[in-house]
């Protein structure tokens, strides 16, 4: 609540009751011009004074100090810093939101409403164009109606079929008509599916995810000791998504085993954040560190965490997301990301603090580290895998802002001016 706005409050209640300042300043004992300074938020008040106004415009004293919800003003601060080509005077927002609450909150509205419809289409855009089940489902459709298209075009332009051919070209088309019909239904139930709320696309890394996400990234079985062959995966529908979730856990129960819960809550009370000691601590590679990091419950480290870990190939293996990090859903990440930068020097741990564009720009600190798996013969060469934590940046001062700025992917980053493009974006307002 704020109470910078009791002046704004008094005046509109007067004007409601249709009561000139000069009339409420007699009734309560005091000049206009010092009720003037009140109703313009130059003088505080409080006590008998308020009582007395509050009596005279028959209201509850608490309704002139209530003020205007945080969240209300919170949201036309964002509106102004999303509006283009239009400069908002933000020394004003408070005034106006306790002059008009009602077109404020209707303004907040607004701008909530295009911010889920601008998600919606960067959505739907990422998927129409990364989404390997859809991809194949339209391929699928189009090519049967492709080949409808040039069956049913030999039996019209050709004047004489020979009826053994006329029949095989039949049959072919009932075929592909079937087919098309099969894969028609196919991709509808499989929209229909994702637009669920259980949100199952059918993509195993996917269902993963989902599943540590359910169990906050930390399972106190393991921690215990237990197998992680004991961990229920009965809400895992394929037998890929099982396999990559054992696979997880396995490597999950490897690094706490090699940084016990206890002893890592005992060294962070120790000594402020520091990845690199930690592994010094207890004689792992950064990799561990920087895994166990992410796995750690709600409140070890202050700020919640994110993780993302590819192969050499760019391809996102796993992820773990962090408020206000976004991280594309199907296709490539942004290749400017620390994650990736890793992988040209491994071995070498990297720290560096980015800002990430979107609808606002949000601070980071990131740690990557790029190691390789382990090599089964002679004269092959090491599969590298990187690792990147993530952690927001709080109160960041202006000389102190993030020296890369970066997106999420390239189909959805509004920096135009980026050297490291593959494609053009969606957005259409640029930084």
């Amino acid at each position: 609540m704020r109470d910078t706005l009791t002046g704004s409050r008094i005046r509109e209640r007067r004007q409601i009751a249709g009561m000139r300042q000069a009339e409420l300043a007699r009734r309560v004992g005091i000049s206009a011009s010092y009720l003037n300074l009140i109703e313009h938020n130059r003088r505080r008040i409080g006590g008998k004074l308020l009582v007395d106004i509050a009596t005279v415009l028959a209201v509850e004293p608490s309704v002139l100090t209530q003020g205007i919800e945080a969240t209300l003003i919170a949201a036309l601060r964002e509106a102004a810093a999303d509006a283009v080509g239009q400069q908002a005077e933000l020394d004003g927002l408070e005034e106006f939101a306790g002059r008009f609450p009602g077109w404020a909150g209707v303004l907040a509205q607004m701008h909530r409403r295009v911010v889920s419809l601008e998600r919606t289409v960067e959505t739907l855009s990422d998927r129409l164009t990364h989404d390997p089940h859809l991809a194949a489902s339209m391929h699928e459709v189009l090519s049967t109606a492709a080949a409808i298209r040039s069956t049913a075009a030999i039996l019209a332009d050709t004047q004489e079929i020979e009826p053994e051919w006329r029949d095989r070209f039949h049959s072919n088309l009932h075929q592909d008509a079937e087919r098309l019909a099969d894969s028609s239904k196919s991709l509808v139930a499989y929209l229909d599916e994702s637009d669920s709320a259980g949100d199952h696309r059918g993509v195993p890394l996917e269902d993963v995810e989902a599943f540590f996400d359910a169990n906050g990234h930390h399972f106190p079985l393991i921690e215990q000791g237990g197998p992680g062959a004991e961990i229920d995966l009965s809400d895992l529908d394929s037998a890929t998504a099982k396999s990559l979730t054992r696979d997880f856990l396995d490597i999950y129960a490897a690094d706490a085993r090699a940084m016990p819960l206890e002893d890592v809550q005992a060294a962070l009370a120790e000594s402020a954040l520091n990845p690199l000691q930690l592994a010094s601590r207890f004689s792992v590679d950064l990799a561990t560190v920087l895994r166990r990091l992410a796995a750690l419950p709600d409140g070890y480290l202050g700020r919640p965490t994110g993780l993302v870990v590819c192969d050499a190939s760019g391809s996102i293996l796993f992820s773990k997301s962090a408020p206000g990090f976004a991280m594309p859903r199907f296709g490539e990440a942004c290749p400017l990301w620390p994650l990736f930068q890793a992988l040209n020097r491994p071995l070498v741990p990297i720290r560096q603090r980015i800002v990430q564009l979107g609808r606002t720009a949000a601070v980071f600190d990131c740690y990557a580290y790029a190691w390789p798996q382990f090599v089964s013969g002679y004269d092959e060469g090491p599969v590298y895998r990187s690792v990147m934590l993530v952690r927001s940046v709080e109160d960041v001062a202006q000389d102190e802002q993030a020296v890369a700025r970066v997106g999420p992917s390239c189909r959805v980053c509004p920096h135009s001016d980026c050297k490291s493009r593959r494609e053009p974006s969606i957005l259409s307002e640029g930084f």
